[in-house]
């Protein structure tokens, strides 16, 4: 759950409407008032929060207060810290923030013991769009070129490292021009500050630019490319690969051969109340017809399009729901169970760094990422980051 003190914090857990509470809005064991954090304003995520927050209120009664981020730490700080109950986010504050990696890698986060609810598998596609008039038709032609990197956000720079990497191309080989948040990094494209960046194919940025002089292209990862797979999945291994029909530019005449993971992820902390979150998945699983017209990519919060044996475990709450509902399996609980082994074997990592008491964050870094890779690969895991 982050291995931070968290009493203080959670006393203004209140101001935000972020309390359980005693109220439950028309018997739906939901209280009057939910927050989430979300991706930034004209993001996907956020889009879709919205919509699934006017159907709450309309079918409910319940008030949902979204807290857009810009970054995966900005969206993490409040669900650590109890101002809101869940998070509508990506695999950065979710399979990142789980592995102690990257911005989630020093002394203030460690590995965060965080689970599902819910994901939306959607038909759109994660990938890097780029301005169309840049002259960029494949993922090797992105060398040289401006490519956007989000300060605090490892789920977008790490997953555009995993792209690069599919065309045999590292940071190194790209021009890195600095962002404070997503939609930052998406209005310097229509800007000319940058040629590339991160979303979801879905995403209102993404159609901005598709409007706008610039234009936007977005270059095919070739599922017959089998080597580029292998490095992409190598560097991110919870991709696959989908033929996006929904997003900026894209139809079922033209899809785009690409890649796409859960997102948004509706996620919490483990010791988050599984009533609450039983109710919450409830939810969003039952009230799905009222929302699933609302948002572009909206529609992979189905029941059907869930995927329970992906990369971060689902909370004993979501998991209540899914056996009601007859769709969670003996398979996926043997499944869910060794992603929760993985959670303990790096929070027993991390307390083993943290007693080292190093003062200096380059040796403390690399003190954790060599004790994390030991004890994940003593425990027959693979560290994927090293």
């Amino acid at each position: 759950m982050g291995y931070a003190p968290r009493a203080a914090l959670l006393a203004t857990a209140l101001m935000f409407g972020a309390s359980a509470g005693t109220v439950h809005a028309q018997g739906s064991g939901l209280p009057d008032q939910l927050a989430w954090t979300a991706y930034d304003v004209g993001s996907s995520g956020y889009n879709q929060a919205v919509a699934i927050g006017g159907a709450l209120k309309n079918k409910l009664g319940v008030d949902l207060r979204v807290l857009p981020g810009k970054n995966d730490v900005s969206r993490q700080v409040p669900l650590r810290a109890g101002k809101v109950q869940f998070s509508a986010t990506g695999v950065g504050a979710s399979y990142m923030a789980q592995e102690g990696a990257f911005e989630f890698g020093t002394k203030q986060w460690g590995p965060q013991e965080v689970r599902v609810l819910v994901a939306s598998n959607s038909d759109s596609n994660l990938s890097v769009g780029t301005a169309a008039d840049a002259g960029i038709e494949t993922i090797a032609d992105l060398k040289g070129k401006r490519v956007a990197w989000v300060v605090g956000s490892p789920a977008l720079n790490q997953n555009i490292g995993a792209i690069l990497a599919f065309g045999g191309l590292t940071w190194d080989d790209v021009e890195k021009v600095e962002f404070p948040g997503f939609g930052a990094a998406w209005e310097g494209i229509v800007n000319n500050q940058a040629d590339a960046a991160f979303a979801s194919t879905t995403s209102g940025r993404a159609y901005q630019l598709e409007a706008s002089p610039r234009g936007l292209f977005w270059p095919p990862l070739p599922h017959d490319d089998k080597e580029g797979w292998q490095r992409l999945k190598d560097a991110a291994p919870f991709f696959l690969p989908n033929a996006a029909s929904e997003g900026a530019t894209l139809s079922k005449e033209h899809p785009h051969e690409g890649a796409a993971y859960p997102y948004p992820i509706l996620i919490a902390y483990d010791e988050q109340d599984p009533d609450l979150v039983y109710a919450m998945t409830k939810a969003m699983i039952e009230l799905f017809p009222a929302y699933k017209d609302a948002s572009p990519g909206i529609n992979g919060w189905a029941l059907d399009r869930q995927v329970f044996d992906w990369a971060v475990p689902y909370h004993e709450g979501a998991i209540r729901y899914f056996k009601e509902a007859g769709v969670w399996t003996d398979e996926h609980q043997a499944h869910n169970d060794r992603l929760i082994e993985r959670q303990k074997v790096l929070k027993d990592a991390w307390a083993k760094v943290m007693a080292e008491d190093i003062d200096d964050p380059a040796e403390f870094k690399k003190a954790w990422f060599a004790t994390r890779a030991d004890a994940l690969e003593a425990a027959g895991f693979k560290p994927i980051y090293q």
